[in-house]
């Protein structure tokens, strides 16, 4: 690949990011234009600039005026993906890139001013989804939830830097957030700051000669982690494979590629395209394969799946490789690089990103062969969620329960229906089970009896209706 390692950012900010390699290059001005109406603009700004030191009631730092400038540029794209990185942000985004922080565990976004208008929840942070094995997973925090409050502050007009800062802490340090989930379920979670080291891979057999892996981010050692993984498939001779990308934020573009690589033996795997001549460029699949054509393949997606994690499904999809099943995914389809700039840098997007069928999915994302979502819950099911959520009934119980017995479990239900919980005993048995797996240090890589995705993407494979080439 090129000399500049591109990245596919999903999200404003996404402040938990381990990505280890960047290469930070000048941008080439190939593009730049020239003329009178440039000129006038330039020196209109120049004047004014002037005119606001000398004349302004209060003496202020020309540095002030120039990064207010800078930001209002980059405010003007109207894209929540590119922005000015002060040399503070560009310090944080380094302490992130190497993992020196405090931080929760979440990837986060707020929308441009502009798509806010009909959405009753722009003014909050939406999560993209939760880092596994962060203190924010743990918690259960959920893809989709909103963050509305951070210590009982609104985040309606904080910046996603402002949010950033205030959710990053030193490790050990407490930080309470108050979230939104369904619409109408608000409730706290206290979250305990820790050095984040994310993972990238998961693997484990399911019955029935089933390989399921887990691709939870496109690292730089992605690819890599997955083929020790397929090679674990193969001395357990697996006979069908599940791909699970959901909650996956993205990552590298060439990581993506690679990995998409080891399924498809041809054809296109992902184009970018851009003004600039030198982004343009064409992922091809090599001939060699690492999973056969006739081992069926399904990929687990939702609404967490974003970037490259789309990338990868859009790939198996389009190419009649993998068959999708789950919820639509987030829709991230462009391309960002971060650059320096004087004493700062930037963030632009510098492309498009377009699936083999020539299908840009930005803000659309992409839909499954066959939807699984989970059960829409009445009002008053609604209501009692709240509840639980609010007065952490649950986590209260396994705290004195860590490892409870079915009998504990059952007498705990019922006590939960005698105080007004008007849930079903399955709902409440699965909420008690993921309670339990976010409290170990190493939960169950996957939840065949809760996981309804997963469960139909087994069936599929079992009934024959996934097959191979």
């Amino acid at each position: 690949m090129k000399n500049k390692e591109r990245v596919l950012w999903v999200a404003l900010t996404a402040f938990l990011i381990a990505f280890s390699a960047f290469a930070f290059t000048t941008p080439k001005l190939s593009a730049l234009q020239s003329g009178n109406e440039v000129n006038d603009y330039l020196g209109s700004f120049e004047y004014l600039f002037q005119f606001l030191l000398q004349n302004y009631v209060d003496e202020g730092p020309p540095k002030q005026l120039y990064e207010g400038a800078l930001k209002g540029m980059f405010e003007s794209l109207d894209d929540p993906y590119s922005y000015y990185l002060t040399a503070s942000d560009m310090e944080k985004m380094n302490d992130t890139t190497i993992g020196e922080f405090g931080g929760v565990g979440l990837y986060i976004s707020k929308p441009a001013k502009s798509d806010t208008a009909d959405d009753p929840y722009a003014r909050f942070v939406r999560v993209v989804s939760p880092i596994e094995d962060t203190p924010a997973y743990r918690a259960g925090v959920h893809a989709g939830d909103y963050i509305t409050r951070i210590e009982s502050e609104p985040v309606d007009d904080l910046t996603i830097d402002e949010v950033v800062d205030k959710l990053r802490g030193k490790p050990g340090t407490d930080v309470t957030v108050t979230l939104l989930r369904s619409g109408d379920i608000e409730f706290e979670k206290t979250l305990t700051r820790a050095i984040i080291e994310i993972p990238t891979v998961k693997e484990a057999m399911i019955p029935g000669g089933i390989g399921y892996l887990r691709i939870i981010q496109f690292t730089p050692y992605t690819d890599d982690r997955v083929k020790e993984a397929i090679r674990f498939f193969e001395k357990n001779n697996y006979t069908s494979l599940i791909i699970d990308v959901r909650g996956n934020p993205g990552g590298l573009l060439d990581t993506v590629a690679k990995t998409a690589d080891f399924f498809l033996d041809k054809g296109v795997i992902v184009s970018t395209k851009s003004r600039i001549k030198s982004e343009n460029e064409v992922f091809y699949a090599k001939r060699s394969i690492l999973v056969p054509k006739n081992i069926p393949i399904a990929v687990l997606i939702d609404k967490g799946s974003a970037s490259a994690a789309e990338i990868l499904s859009g790939a198996l999809k389009d190419t009649g490789r993998g068959v999708l099943v789950g919820e639509t995914s987030f829709g991230k389809g462009s391309v960002q690089k971060i650059l320096p700039f004087h004493d700062g840098g930037v963030k632009l997007t510098i492309a498009k990103y377009y699936t083999p069928s020539g299908v840009n999915i930005d803000k659309i994302g992409i839909d499954p062969n066959y939807e699984v979502k989970e059960e829409e819950l009445s009002d008053e099911e609604t209501a009692a969620l709240g509840r639980i959520l609010k007065e952490q009934l649950i986590t209260n119980f396994i705290d004195t329960h860590p490892d409870p017995t079915m009998k504990q479990r059952e007498d705990f239900i019922n006590k939960l229906h005698q105080d007004g919980i008007a849930l079903e005993d399955r709902l409440l048995e699965r909420l008690i089970q993921n309670e339990i797996n976010l409290m170990m240090d190493k939960p169950p890589v996957y939840d065949l009896d809760y996981d309804l995705a997963l469960q139909e993407a087994v069936r599929l494979i079992k009934t024959g209706k996934i097959k191979g080439q």
